[in-house]
């Protein structure tokens, strides 16, 4: 199937997928409750795992994996259906991702067997101030929460948008008309609330409540929607239109783009709030001139595996594959599983130091990154390394000026902490198709509910991206605030090849989790012998170099005991905005013999995933 050739055919199958997406039972909107609830005694069913042929696609949601699935069935590629799938979770997750946010796009062309990105980060306002986070009447620094992330000032220039456009351009078959067609429908239909849709808006509430276009949308009669109601957003479903109908310039230099920009500097706020908003800088010219970017991938080879990775702005390609690196240096396939998760978590806090030293956005720093990802470098960073007792942390960061990969006995230096910022929010998805093209995306609004500002009569929350950036100035530090600067990321989307082919691809929302919970799924398949799915339901925990190792309960259950002796001090995972003690949310698909998939979602975390494939059989 060419390009050229399924251009034409294009429109055709944009009606096919708007006309026969069949939503019933499973929808949830704005709200309709009695009326519609024996039409949806019926819940969505999530499968976690589904195996077969044709193409597979795994998210978060049964609506939007559903979506996707569609897509490749009615002919679409699986950037088409990525993107479709995308469109749907700006739907169904409006909390986690949406057009209002960002993300990074890995893609395997199978003809050409190559791997490409494109950076869809957000950015900060040309206007910005290296002193945006502190606030004018103290002199001091906004608290973090909730002032600094329920704000304008937080606001990054959306880049989700231009990444699907790029993405369709470069790659799919559909346009975005077409693509987004499904997902339009689904949000003028509704999706059925379940109990983490209803959950995430409660932990919200005040945030909400602060915004007229927020509360008016989400808080519907002063609570959030119950669950098995009908959720409809038609205020989205008429901005996915006007997108539709008039492209990308819509957005980005339309009507649209004045209103953004005026939400961002004076968001909407109800008479009754106590929070601050601090407001933002943006502009309808920071709207205009902004740029997804293709660029290539990071890449290591880890036992015979060629794991691909996003390049800087995000940390996600080069820490993940620091850390393998590392790793590498140790047989910890033959090792117990105390000491070949000891042996994790301190490659972890050693590739994080190296991270916070050296990694930000490529245009405004040199990001030292083919010693970052060298053999040699990890090797001596390595020998740090002590396989009966854990590193005082923070450990320092290693010099990627000097290095020759022998071990010598270094000077004594304190690290430093990483101003580690990231919220645990995001979504994730992964995609196949039938002539074995993949697709990972991970795209985000970054807290959950982002910076809780809706655009008036649009629909859609605005990111808090900026927050990603240290929230004190230090003219040392690569992730400082800087004008169109990307903040940096930790959103890690991978694709691993075995001899040239698609061996698995994988990605996960959380943060700086995000890191640890992609690098613990390789190194539980690989190193440790699970299976994709028993990898991806493991219990998980995260060393990122800070004094504590933060764990999921079961991790802490079944491994503290063992790894406590040796200086690991293990504390419960859990946030500010949830009660969910739980690291990631993660999907993959795993490719087998002769067209083979095995596509995976969370069996519990965030209440589930959703897997599925276009066929059972070949």
């Amino acid at each position: 199937m060419s390009r050229s050739t399924t251009r034409v055919l294009a429109p055709g199958l944009a009606l096919a997928l708007a006309g026969s997406l069949s939503l019933a039972g499973t929808q949830a909107t704005a709200v309709d409750t009695a009326a519609s609830a024996p039409a949806l005694q019926q819940k969505a069913v999530k499968k976690a795992t589904a195996t077969g042929y044709g193409g597979a696609v795994s998210s978060v949601d049964p609506t939007a994996t559903r979506v996707g699935l569609r897509v490749l069935k009615k002919g679409g590629n699986a950037v088409d259906a990525a993107v479709a799938t995308a469109a749907a979770l700006g739907v169904t997750e409006p909390y986690s991702a949406g057009i209002g946010g960002g993300g990074y796009f890995v893609y395997y062309n199978a003809k050409k067997k190559k791997v490409s990105t494109i950076d869809g980060r957000e950015t900060a306002p040309g206007r910005i101030r290296s002193d945006a986070f502190i606030d004018p009447a103290t002199g001091k620094p906004y608290n973090f929460t909730p002032e600094l992330v329920t704000s304008g000032v937080s606001v990054g220039v959306p880049g989700t948008p231009a990444t699907w456009e790029k993405a369709l351009r470069k790659w799919g078959t559909l346009d975005l008309s077409g693509a987004m067609a499904p997902a339009t429908k689904v949000a003028r239909k509704g999706f059925r609330v379940d109990e983490t849709f209803r959950q995430q808006t409660l932990d919200n509430e005040v945030r909400f409540d602060a915004f007229t276009s927020t509360r008016k949308l989400f808080l519907p009669g002063g609570d959030a929607p119950a669950v098995g109601t009908r959720f409809r957003n038609r205020q989205l479903a008429r901005t996915y239109d006007l997108i539709a109908r008039k492209g990308l310039k819509a957005f980005y230099r339309g009507k649209l783009a004045g209103e953004i920009v005026r939400t961002v500097q004076s968001p909407p706020k109800t008479s009754t709030t106590t929070l601050p908003v601090p407001v933002g800088s943006m502009t309808r010219a920071d709207l205009k001139s902004y740029k997804a970017l293709s660029q290539k991938p990071s890449k290591v080879d880890y036992r015979g595996y060629d794991v691909y990775g996003m390049a800087p702005s995000s940390s996600g390609g080069s820490t993940v594959g620091e850390a393998l690196n590392i790793l590498e240096q140790f047989d910890v396939g033959s090792m117990s599983d105390t000491d070949a998760l000891h042996h994790y978590l301190e490659a972890t806090a050693l590739a994080f130091a190296d991270r916070a030293k050296y990694v930000g956005d490529p245009r405004f720093v040199k990001v030292p990154l083919s010693d970052l990802l060298s053999d040699t470098f990890a090797r001596e960073r390595a020998c740090s390394i002590n396989p009966t007792a854990a590193l005082t942390k923070p450990v320092p960061a290693g010099d990627v000026a000097s290095y020759d990969g022998v071990c010598t006995p270094a000077p004594a230096r304190k690290g430093a902490v990483d101003q580690d910022t990231e919220n645990i929010s995001t979504t994730n998805l992964t995609v196949s198709d039938r002539w074995g093209n993949v697709v990972e995306y991970t795209l985000t609004i970054e807290q959950t509910g982002g910076s809780g500002i809706v655009v008036p009569r649009r629909g859609f929350l605005l990111n808090n991206e900026l927050t990603d950036f240290s929230t004190v100035f230090d003219p040392a530090d690569p992730n400082r605030i800087q004008p169109g600067k990307r903040p940096r990321s930790s959103m890690s989307p991978t694709i691993i090849l075995k001899n040239g082919k698609p061996f698995m691809a994988l990605g996960s929302p959380g943060g700086s989790t995000i890191i640890t919970t992609v690098l613990q799924m390789i190194f539980n398949r690989i190193d440790r012998g699970l299976t994709i799915q028993e990898a991806i339901a493991a219990p998980r925990a995260t060393q990122r170099n800070t004094a504590n190792v933060t764990a999921e309960p079961e991790f802490i259950t079944r491994y503290g005991a063992l790894l406590t002796p040796l200086g690991h001090k293990l504390v419960p995972a859990g946030d500010a905005f949830t009660s969910a003690a739980e690291i990631g949310a993660a999907t993959a698909i795993e490719f087998g013999r002769k067209g083979k998939v095995t596509a995976v979602a969370e069996p519990t975390r965030r209440g589930g995933g959703a897997a599925g494939v276009v066929s059972k059989r070949r």
